[in-house]
Order: C-alpha cells, then sequence, then structure tokens
C-alpha cells in the first residue's frame, strides 16, 4: 500500500490532529489500557512445600511492569513531540521575530520558516508593517465611511495656549511604525505612552511660539515642525519608532469664545471684501487714466514731430523754388502759375468770364432769378 493512502495511528482524517485532539486521544488509550489490566488474573495458592493454604506469598500482576514500561514510552513520545514542534516557528510577512535566548538577545528573524534551540530560546513576534495611531482631543468612536468621533472630555488634551495670549483648540492625529523591534521592545518601557507625551510636549511648544492667526492659518507648517520635533526626540530616547505622519484634524478657538471669534473673522472679511473692491475701482480707473494721458502726451509729440517735418519739407521746397525762381524768372513764373491753375481748377464749380472791353468802374454781374440755384 502507497504511504499516501496510510492512515494516521491517532485516527482516519489523513491530517495532522490538533494538540487537544492527540492529548484526548492518548488519554482515551491510557484509559483502556489501565481498564484492562485490572481484571487480569493473579496466581494465588500454596507455595511449594506449604500444604493447607499456610504461608501463601502474594504474586503481583503479570501486566504491571509492562504498563509502566508503556507509560514511559507515552512520557517520552509526548516530550519529543513537544520538542520538535518547539524547535520552529513562522514568521508573517509583515513581522519581525526577536529571539532571546536564555533571556538575552540573540538575533532578530526575517518573515518564514525559522528554527530555534528548544527550552532555550524563545521568540517574541513584532508587527514591523502596520501603522500605529494615536489620537489627540477626540477619540474615534465608530470607524466607517462616516467616522462617529468623541471630542467631550478631552479639553485637557487640546486646550493650548499660543504666543499672543490666546487659547486655541487643536485637535491632532500622529501615525507611526515600528522601525527596529529590539528597541521597540526592551528600549522604553511604554511606547504609546511616551509618543504621546512627546507629541503633546513638542505641539504645545510650537503653538506656544507662534500667533493665534498664525497657528490657523499654517497648519501645515505647525504639523511638520511637530513631527521633526517629535521624531528627534524618540531617536534620542532609541525607540525603535518611525512617525509617518502628524496630522492636524481641527483647529478652532474654544467653543465658549468662538461666537465672538466669528463676528472678528466677518468684519476682517468684510474689511478684506472692501480693500479687494477698491484695489479693483482703482486697477479699473487709474491704468486707464495713465493710459490716455500717455496716449494724449504721444499724440501730441507726433502731431508736433508731424508739423515740424512738414514745415521743414516746406522750407526746404521754397528755397528750391526760389532758387529756380532766381536762375529763370519768367519760365519759373509761368510754371508756378500753370501748376496752381492745374490745383484750383479741378475744384471750380462756376467760371465767369469778365470783357476786357468793360469800362465801368464796376463791373456787375447778371444773376437773375432764373440763375439762382
Amino acid at each position: 500500500m502507497a504511504w499516501q493512502d496510510e492512515q494516521p495511528p491517532w485516527g482516519k482524517g489523513g491530517k495532522t490532529p490538533s494538540p487537544e485532539e492527540f492529548i484526548a486521544e492518548l488519554l482515551k488509550k491510557l484509559k483502556s489500557f489501565f481498564g484492562s489490566g485490572s481484571g487480569s488474573s493473579s496466581d494465588s495458592g500454596a507455595a511449594p512445600g506449604n500444604e493447607g493454604g499456610q504461608g501463601t506469598v502474594n504474586v503481583p500482576p503479570k501486566g504491571f511492569l509492562g504498563g509502566l514500561g508503556k507509560i514511559s514510552i507515552v512520557i517520552l513520545v509526548i516530550v519529543l513531540f513537544q520538542v520538535v514542534s518547539s524547535s520552529y516557528y513562522t514568521i508573517k510577512p509583515g513581522e519581525r521575530g526577536v529571539v532571546l535566548r536564555f533571556g538575552e538577545y540573540s538575533k532578530t528573524a526575517p518573515p518564514g520558516l525559522n528554527f530555534k534551540i528548544p527550552l532555550a530560546d524563545s521568540v517574541i513576534k513584532v508587527d514591523i508593517e502596520t501603522v500605529r495611531k494615536e489620537e489627540f482631543g477626540f477619540r474615534t468612536k465608530v470607524p466607517a465611511r462616516q467616522t462617529v468621533y468623541q471630542k467631550e472630555g478631552f479639553d485637557a488634551e487640546s486646550l493650548m495656549l499660543t504666543a499672543d495670549k490666546n487659547v486655541i483648540d487643536v485637535e491632532w492625529i500622529v501615525q507611526y511604525k515600528v522601525r527596529d523591534p529590539f528597541n521597540f521592545l526592551f528600549k522604553v518601557q511604554d511606547i504609546r505612552q511616551s509618543v504621546r507625551d512627546i507629541s503633546e510636549t513638542a505641539i504645545r511648544r510650537t503653538v506656544g511660539n507662534m500667533d493665534f492667526d498664525y497657528v490657523l492659518s499654517n497648519r501645515e507648517i505647525l504639523a511638520g515642525m511637530t513631527s521633526k520635533e517629535l521624531q528627534a526626540v524618540l531617536d534620542t530616547y532609541e525607540s525603535g519608532v518611525d512617525i509617518v505622519t502628524v496630522q492636524l484634524q481641527d483647529v478652532n478657538p474654544p467653543d465658549t469664545v468662538k461666537p465672538a471669534f466669528n463676528e472678528v473673522n466677518e468684519a476682517d472679511q468684510d474689511m478684506k471684501r472692501l480693500v479687494n473692491e477698491a484695489e479693483e475701482a482703482y486697477n479699473k480707473v487709474i491704468p486707464k487714466a495713465s493710459g490716455d494721458a500717455k496716449k494724449i502726451v504721444e499724440q501730441a509729440r507726433g502731431y508736433a514731430a508731424q508739423r515740424l517735418n512738414e514745415s521743414k519739407g516746406e522750407t526746404v521746397r521754397f528755397l528750391d523754388i526760389m532758387k529756380e525762381y532766381q536762375a529763370a524768372k519768367d519760365v519759373t513764373r509761368q510754371r508756378m502759375y500753370l501748376e496752381t491753375l492745374q490745383e484750383v481748377l479741378p475744384t471750380v464749380k462756376n467760371i465767369y468770364v469778365i470783357d476786357k472791353e468793360q469800362r465801368s468802374i464796376l463791373p456787375f454781374l447778371d444773376i437773375s432769378g432764373s440763375k439762382l440755384k
């Protein structure tokens, strides 16, 4: 028969029994063994040479010594099973195993199947992948898609004093992971409480050096400074912890002064709105007026340049004509006369010819009503 078809001696399940099943089966076999031994026959009677029943000797049962041997074998098997089962262990992904040999640190085991010395080594498993979270000023009551928070009773954590002597309510979260399992286990007694105390100290010191308005408008700077200081202190303590993030959930004034604070904010917003409207009107009117002024100035400069150039051109033209006129007066006079008529006559609508023989002092033009238009 192949070894795959063989059944284990403690059952027919085909799988390794649990420790509880193994112990139950062992007790069952011991009970059946001692039950059968109690009913065994024992030799009794007269010893040789003794008759009449005198001097009888009790002989131990036949299976007594054999039963002790079987019990010793069973105990030995149990011990061997415990030794073998305690000689290996499994580390899950995302975990590390800190191995202690007689209570002293030996090594850090990686994920997977690992072996140890039975009865000498002990293993402490540490999760280094899970991001641990600490909440300040509130607690998560119902984690879900719409998370429900509880904020009552945590004012001692969230109320802080700013540099300008104002009280502010700050709620934040610190997320961290394990970097060094050995330091995480043995360097600091209570890592969680240390993270809480150092985080609260760091953020209170940072807020105490800032004004109220600066804290409200610079959450990222506040969170970054707190995270840096928190990591530096934890590294000094050799805590074996890496800070993942410090996130500010809510930064507001206390509830008692919130109405007055809202009024101040509304007034500040109104002031900013009016300033923006004034700047908008200024940007519309002033640049336009400045542009119009520059346009007029440039037009004046252009007109001046034009008139100056035209004057220079007329002057040069007049000088050229005068030079030609002085060289040939009659010809030049005739040419100028003809050129002038050539320019003027196309614009004339009516031409009147006066008789040069007219002798009257003032000749009259006949403009009868029939000729008027």
